[in-house]
């Protein structure tokens, strides 16, 4: 299992293009890949997307400083993000402050305010307008 990474696949229902635009400005996320259901090299399956999800996302690939996360509309009318969080580990308080504050804009809740813990000089989290957890942390 040596050199084996997990990288977090996220599905946005129909809402995938508005997600990249907002991790792009909020994050300084860069997109490397994207590709809508219509150009698939294969055909999609017959029932398999709900009607007018041909020009929604398929899949694309941002990179978020030296991560990467796969994103894509999925096939699903709701999408639930629920029992997990992205860790967003930044180097300094500045940065934090500067990406809470951008992934706070809209969001559904902030579960805990930007602030010093006993394991980092600056820790948050929050849930944001798609319904993903954060976890924004300086490391000490």
């Amino acid at each position: 299992m040596k050199n084996t990474q997990i990288v977090p696949y996220l599905f946005f229902s129909g809402r995938c293009e508005e997600a990249i635009a907002f991790y792009r400005t909020a994050l300084g996320a860069e997109l490397e890949m994207l590709m809508h259901f219509k150009d698939s090299p294969d055909p999609v399956p017959a029932g398999m997307l709900p009607p007018g999800f041909e020009n929604k996302v398929m899949h694309a690939t941002l990179r978020i400083g030296g991560a990467r996360v796969m994103v894509s509309d999925g096939c699903e009318p709701a999408a639930g993000f629920q029992g997990f969080s992205l860790s967003l580990a930044l180097p300094s308080e500045a940065d934090a402050a500067k990406a809470f504050a951008a992934l706070s804009e809209g969001a559904k809740a902030v579960t805990m305010p930007l602030g010093k813990t006993f394991w980092s000089p600056c820790f948050g989290m929050l849930t944001d307008r798609f319904g993903i957890g954060w976890m924004v942390t300086v490391a000490e």
